[in-house]
Protein backbone atom coordinates (compact mmCIF):
# COMPACT_ATOMS: atom_id res chain seq x y z
CA UNK A 1 0.00 0.00 0.00
CA UNK A 2 2.71 2.07 0.72
CA UNK A 3 4.52 1.72 -2.32
CA UNK A 4 1.31 2.64 -4.04
CA UNK A 5 0.97 5.59 -2.19
CA UNK A 6 5.23 6.72 -3.03
CA UNK A 7 4.01 6.53 -6.70
CA UNK A 8 0.52 7.17 -7.07
CA UNK A 9 0.46 10.91 -4.88
CA UNK A 10 3.93 11.76 -7.65
CA UNK A 11 2.00 11.08 -10.67
CA UNK A 12 -1.16 12.26 -9.76
CA UNK A 13 0.69 15.81 -8.72
CA UNK A 14 2.59 15.64 -11.84
CA UNK A 15 -0.54 15.12 -14.16
CA UNK A 16 -2.13 18.13 -12.39
CA UNK A 17 1.11 20.17 -12.99
CA UNK A 18 0.60 19.60 -16.72
CA UNK A 19 -2.91 20.05 -16.85
CA UNK A 20 -2.80 23.44 -15.05
CA UNK A 21 0.75 24.46 -17.63
CA UNK A 22 -1.51 23.39 -20.71
CA UNK A 23 -4.69 25.64 -19.14
CA UNK A 24 -2.72 28.41 -18.47
CA UNK A 25 -1.82 29.18 -22.71
CA UNK A 26 -0.99 32.50 -23.91
CA UNK A 27 0.34 31.85 -27.60
CA UNK A 28 -0.90 33.70 -29.91
CA UNK A 29 -1.98 31.56 -32.88
CA UNK A 30 0.57 30.25 -35.80
CA UNK A 31 0.23 32.84 -38.76
CA UNK A 32 -1.43 35.64 -36.79
CA UNK A 33 1.12 38.86 -35.37
CA UNK A 34 0.07 41.05 -32.59
CA UNK A 35 -0.41 44.75 -33.18
CA UNK A 36 2.98 46.36 -33.11
CA UNK A 37 3.25 50.53 -31.66
CA UNK A 38 0.02 49.25 -29.68
CA UNK A 39 -1.35 52.20 -27.74
CA UNK A 40 -2.73 50.78 -24.62
CA UNK A 41 -4.41 54.23 -23.56
CA UNK A 42 -6.28 54.66 -26.90
CA UNK A 43 -7.45 51.24 -26.31
CA UNK A 44 -9.12 51.76 -22.84
CA UNK A 45 -12.97 52.17 -22.56
CA UNK A 46 -15.68 50.44 -23.41
CA UNK A 47 -16.23 48.14 -26.65
CA UNK A 48 -18.97 46.05 -27.96
CA UNK A 49 -18.53 42.43 -29.01
CA UNK A 50 -19.74 42.09 -32.37
CA UNK A 51 -18.63 38.56 -33.42
CA UNK A 52 -17.35 35.43 -31.82
CA UNK A 53 -17.23 31.33 -31.71
CA UNK A 54 -19.51 29.58 -29.43
CA UNK A 55 -17.59 29.29 -25.98
CA UNK A 56 -19.49 27.98 -23.26
CA UNK A 57 -19.22 30.66 -21.18
CA UNK A 58 -20.36 33.10 -23.52
CA UNK A 59 -23.20 30.60 -24.58
CA UNK A 60 -26.34 32.40 -25.06
CA UNK A 61 -24.97 35.71 -24.24
CA UNK A 62 -26.17 38.69 -26.29
CA UNK A 63 -25.59 42.71 -25.57
CA UNK A 64 -21.90 41.79 -24.86
CA UNK A 65 -19.66 44.41 -23.62
CA UNK A 66 -15.96 44.60 -22.23
CA UNK A 67 -14.52 47.35 -20.54
CA UNK A 68 -10.98 47.76 -19.97
CA UNK A 69 -9.67 50.14 -17.44
CA UNK A 70 -6.24 50.89 -15.79
CA UNK A 71 -5.63 49.52 -12.64
CA UNK A 72 -2.93 51.53 -10.17
CA UNK A 73 0.06 48.53 -10.44
CA UNK A 74 -0.21 48.93 -14.30
CA UNK A 75 -2.48 45.70 -14.95
CA UNK A 76 -5.71 46.32 -16.54
CA UNK A 77 -9.23 45.70 -15.66
CA UNK A 78 -11.24 43.66 -17.80
CA UNK A 79 -15.19 44.24 -17.15
CA UNK A 80 -17.31 41.82 -19.41
CA UNK A 81 -20.88 41.72 -19.50
CA UNK A 82 -23.57 40.31 -21.14
CA UNK A 83 -27.35 39.49 -20.79
CA UNK A 84 -28.59 36.04 -20.90
CA UNK A 85 -31.43 35.77 -22.99
CA UNK A 86 -32.50 32.10 -22.21
CA UNK A 87 -31.98 32.85 -18.56
CA UNK A 88 -33.22 36.38 -18.78
CA UNK A 89 -30.37 37.61 -16.66
CA UNK A 90 -27.19 39.65 -17.19
CA UNK A 91 -24.13 38.23 -16.32
CA UNK A 92 -20.90 40.08 -15.41
CA UNK A 93 -17.44 38.53 -15.14
CA UNK A 94 -14.17 40.91 -13.70
CA UNK A 95 -10.72 39.96 -14.65
CA UNK A 96 -7.18 41.28 -15.35
CA UNK A 97 -4.90 41.56 -18.20
CA UNK A 98 -1.19 41.79 -18.06
CA UNK A 99 1.02 42.67 -21.32
CA UNK A 100 3.19 39.37 -22.09
CA UNK A 101 6.50 41.54 -23.19
CA UNK A 102 5.72 45.24 -23.27
CA UNK A 103 2.89 47.85 -23.54
CA UNK A 104 4.17 48.57 -27.46
CA UNK A 105 2.96 44.86 -28.36
CA UNK A 106 -0.63 44.07 -28.44
CA UNK A 107 0.28 40.66 -27.07
CA UNK A 108 -1.70 40.25 -23.33
CA UNK A 109 -2.40 37.39 -20.96
CA UNK A 110 -6.25 37.54 -19.32
CA UNK A 111 -7.55 35.76 -16.12
CA UNK A 112 -10.81 35.59 -14.80
CA UNK A 113 -9.82 32.66 -12.37
CA UNK A 114 -6.46 33.26 -11.32
CA UNK A 115 -3.91 30.99 -11.50
CA UNK A 116 -5.41 30.45 -15.39
CA UNK A 117 -4.34 32.94 -18.17
CA UNK A 118 -5.33 32.70 -21.45
CA UNK A 119 -3.97 34.61 -24.52
CA UNK A 120 -5.59 37.66 -25.38
CA UNK A 121 -3.66 39.23 -28.96
CA UNK A 122 -4.91 42.44 -30.76
CA UNK A 123 -4.08 41.31 -34.37
CA UNK A 124 -5.42 44.22 -36.17
CA UNK A 125 -6.51 47.37 -35.05
CA UNK A 126 -7.60 50.97 -37.57
CA UNK A 127 -5.55 53.62 -36.82
CA UNK A 128 -8.57 55.27 -34.17
CA UNK A 129 -8.79 52.39 -32.45
CA UNK A 130 -12.53 52.04 -33.37
CA UNK A 131 -12.71 48.33 -34.14
CA UNK A 132 -10.39 45.20 -32.99
CA UNK A 133 -9.83 41.90 -34.33
CA UNK A 134 -8.74 40.29 -31.44
CA UNK A 135 -7.00 36.48 -30.97
CA UNK A 136 -7.03 34.17 -28.25
CA UNK A 137 -4.34 31.46 -27.73
CA UNK A 138 -5.32 29.32 -30.41
CA UNK A 139 -7.51 29.00 -33.34
CA UNK A 140 -10.92 28.18 -31.06
CA UNK A 141 -11.31 32.19 -29.95
CA UNK A 142 -11.45 34.79 -31.92
CA UNK A 143 -13.39 38.03 -30.86
CA UNK A 144 -14.25 40.98 -33.57
CA UNK A 145 -14.79 44.48 -31.36
CA UNK A 146 -15.97 47.92 -32.16
CA UNK A 147 -16.49 51.09 -29.94
CA UNK A 148 -20.07 51.16 -31.29
CA UNK A 149 -22.85 48.73 -31.63
CA UNK A 150 -22.31 47.77 -35.40
CA UNK A 151 -19.04 47.64 -37.61
CA UNK A 152 -18.75 49.01 -41.18
CA UNK A 153 -18.95 46.35 -44.27
CA UNK A 154 -15.53 47.37 -45.21
CA UNK A 155 -13.91 46.79 -41.61
CA UNK A 156 -15.95 43.75 -41.36
CA UNK A 157 -14.99 42.08 -44.58
CA UNK A 158 -10.81 43.05 -43.72
CA UNK A 159 -11.37 41.32 -40.42
CA UNK A 160 -12.53 38.10 -42.06
CA UNK A 161 -10.42 37.98 -44.70
CA UNK A 162 -7.24 38.20 -41.93
CA UNK A 163 -8.88 35.63 -39.75
CA UNK A 164 -9.39 33.52 -42.47
CA UNK A 165 -6.22 33.74 -44.36
CA UNK A 166 -4.83 32.55 -40.40
CA UNK A 167 -7.26 29.76 -40.46
CA UNK A 168 -10.40 30.59 -38.65
CA UNK A 169 -13.33 29.16 -39.95
CA UNK A 170 -15.12 32.33 -39.52
CA UNK A 171 -18.27 31.19 -41.23
CA UNK A 172 -18.80 29.39 -37.28
CA UNK A 173 -18.83 32.91 -35.62
CA UNK A 174 -21.43 33.98 -34.17
CA UNK A 175 -22.96 37.85 -34.83
CA UNK A 176 -23.53 39.27 -31.73
CA UNK A 177 -27.12 41.16 -31.30
CA UNK A 178 -27.01 44.95 -29.28
CA UNK A 179 -30.92 45.94 -28.49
Amino acid sequence: MKTLQKIAIPVSLGILGIFILNSCSVEIPKGATAVQNFNAEKYLGKWYEIARFDYKFERNMDNVTATYTQNPNGTIRVDNKGYNYVKKEWKESIGEAKFVKNKNEARLKVSFFKPFWAGYNVIDIDDNYQYALVAGSSLKYLWILSRTKEIPESIRQRFLEKARKIGYKTEELIWVRHN
